[in-house]
């Protein structure tokens, strides 16, 4: 008998319904906190896609201050992804490990470029070859100095207030109050700059105060590899640049290439850094990937009507059907699954939830806002995101490992023309309204309640 000879019924998000129940939960009293992996958590569900219309460092930030997580998209050089990967660790918290440095003979001009380079507002000055830190150089130095060729000796200020080895947070502020002073330099025994503590770290803490931080208090940071070689040296050096996760992410990951890349990472690379797999559509790829040391499970392969491989290749699985399957497989191996297609707005984004995802990864939404890559254009009463031609596959320079994904259709290129939506923030707090809604209706005071309560009816269209 072939093996078509039976059809299986499978739904999208559009064919169901969440089923309200008697509930006294509001939706204030809910809590948005989830799994991204076996050991990261999130404020909110939220993932801003690593695809190069959507995620840099900028996005990255701004999602993970939210209490999300950033995706840095691979169509970049290694080099280039390891940087952005540090930009978001370096962004805020509790100290940046391995700040910025300059040499007492570099110029004014050479500190003003770094300064507006990393988006930071002092360099510790190091001598050489001692390491030793013998002065600090702010904006504040540089503001109004018009003459950029002197050396960075002559505006530092040279009695800079030092702190050996670790120190609480509290006797921190303590001596910036004390002092007067905006930068406490972190040294070792010996006067070498470990750290650099700031008034603005902490005052980003107390403004965030649900962003998704590591032990540290860095925000957390992800990024997207493809297969092979390539993924295992981008996912080793985006490791020592301080990546919390890293996204093995092709168009179809059920194949001997991506259980391979898994499997290295995991071996190479298992202390330190978490790894999501897809994408997948199946139960059985889902547990391949898990054998192979998968972390976090993402589905989405035709996810929606929309998508191009069931435009050109007549593939795919309706996501709502793909959830179900893989999250039961899933829930029996502790593994958090993650809804890589298919969310269009916060309906789409609980029914996710509600089928079995503990995060969603969105895209489009994102896209179109201040904080994605892109210009903002005006055409009539209209204003769009117009995103780099690289967005294009057939304008993808050679250096991106997405050319290596045999399964990316190019139809999967990016509109270059996206709504324009103001900031990320927004759009989240949009989504997350939506969502917290849909859990006060089915009774759920948090995510893996929706996910145990959720109930379901199939839509007719007749």
């Amino acid at each position: 008998m072939k093996r078509n000879a039976e059809i299986h019924e499978a739904i999208g998000f559009d064919d169901v319904l969440l089923v309200p129940v008697e509930t006294n939960v509001k939706p204030d009293e809910v809590s948005t906190k989830t799994r991204l992996t076996r050991t990261i958590e999130l404020g909110i569900p939220l993932i801003s896609a690593g695809y190069d219309s959507v995620t840099e460092s900028a996005m990255a930030i701004a999602i993970a201050q939210l209490g999300g997580i950033g995706i840095i998209h691979d169509n970049m050089p290694l080099g280039k992804q390891v940087e952005e990967v540090r930009r978001v660790k370096r962004a805020e918290g509790k100290m940046v490990s391995n700040p910025i440095t300059i040499a007492p003979e570099a110029s004014v001009a050479e500190a003003l470029d770094l300064m507006t380079t990393y988006k930071i507002s002092a360099l510790p000055v190091i001598e050489q070859p001692s390491q030793k830190v013998i002065g600090i150089i702010t904006s504040r130095d540089i503001r109004f100095f018009e003459d950029y060729t002197k050396p960075v000796t002559d505006l530092m200020t040279k009695q800079v207030i030092t702190v050996k080895g670790q120190i609480e947070m509290a006797m921190a502020k303590k001596l910036l109050h004390q002092h007067r002073i905006e930068k406490l330099v972190m040294v070792d025994e010996q006067g070498r700059c470990t750290g650099l503590v700031t008034v603005k770290d902490f005052e980003k803490l107390a403004r965030f105060p649900h962003a998704a931080r590591d032990a540290q208090g860095r925000l957390r940071v992800g990024a997207a590899v493809g297969t092979g070689k390539d993924a295992f040296d981008r996912a080793s050096a985006m490791a020592d640049a301080g990546l919390d996760v890293v996204f093995v992410d092709v168009a179809h990951a059920h194949t001997r290439d991506v259980v391979g890349t898994v499997s290295r990472i995991r071996q190479q690379r298992s202390s330190d850094v978490q790894i999501v797999a897809g994408n997948v559509a199946t139960a059985d790829a889902a547990r391949s990937l898990i054998d192979a040391g998968a972390d976090a499970i993402k589905v989405g392969v035709g996810a929606d009507c929309g998508a191009a491989s069931r435009l050109a290749a007549g593939v795919g699985m309706p996501q709502f059907k793909a959830l179900l399957d893989v999250a039961e497989q899933c829930a029996m191996m502790n593994i958090p699954v993650i809804a890589g297609g298919g969310i269009r707005d916060s309906a789409a984004l609980a029914k996710a939830l509600g089928a079995g995802a503990e995060s969603v990864v969105i895209d489009r939404l994102f896209a179109g806002t201040d904080e994605a890559p892109g210009t903002i254009v005006y055409h009539g009463d209209h204003a769009y995101k117009v995103v780099n031609l690289s967005a294009k596959p057939q304008h993808r320079p050679a250096f991106t490992s997405l050319v290596s994904d045999p399964y990316r259709l190019d139809e999967d290129s990016v509109d270059t023309s996206i709504p324009y939506r103001g900031g990320v923030a927004h759009v989240a707090h949009e989504l997350i309204g939506g969502l917290k809604s849909a859990m006060a209706y089915t009774g759920s005071k948090d995510v893996p309640a929706l996910i145990e309560n959720a109930e379901f009816v199939h839509i007719s269209h007749k």
